[in-house]
């Protein structure tokens, strides 16, 4: 089963080595990662996705949680939350595939961004879910080249990963 877990860590040299070495020692594979200081400068957020069981994911919660630089971790899966993820694509778009591709990126509310004689680069913002379906979508176009930020997440509500 598919994990978000999210990490407030001290925004300090080497602290995301030493999570990333972790999963690489017990052989946990990472999906997607994203880290950025938050509005405290001297924490980052960290959000990864990775798969496993529910005892697998406790493990991994119980290992991070034992190192240093780690202040809290939560899974945002065992709770209601909002996740986002920023895509960039760049089409092949000749006369013809245009006007499909502009209704493929209307209909999954994105956007082009980027206008070329034979490219469109487009971006879509939203779940994994929902990027995942607009490149089945648009798979027609002759994808290029694709890039995706990793996903972002906040537990809904009051609840919040603070120290």
């Amino acid at each position: 089963m598919r994990h978000i877990i999210s990490v407030l860590m001290e925004n300090e040299p080497g602290a995301l080595s030493r999570v990333v070495g972790l999963f690489s020692q017990r052989g946990y594979n990472i999906d997607t990662l994203t880290v950025a200081p938050t509005n405290d400068l001297t924490l980052s957020r960290l959000t990864l996705t990775t798969h496993g069981s529910d005892q697998i994911i406790e493990q991994i919660t119980k290992h991070l949680n034992k190192l240093i630089d780690v202040v809290k971790v939560i899974d945002l899966t065992d709770g209601p939350h909002l996740e986002r993820e920023i895509m960039l694509v760049k089409v092949r778009a000749n006369e013809a595939q245009r006007a499909e591709i502009n209704h493929c990126v209307d209909v999954f509310r994105g956007q082009i961004v980027d206008v070329n004689t034979n490219t469109y680069t487009l971006q879509v913002i939203g779940s994994s879910d929902k990027n995942d379906a607009f490149i089945e979508a648009i798979d027609y176009a002759n994808i290029l080249e694709l890039v995706r930020s990793g996903v972002s997440g906040l537990s809904r509500g009051e609840k919040i990963l603070k120290v």
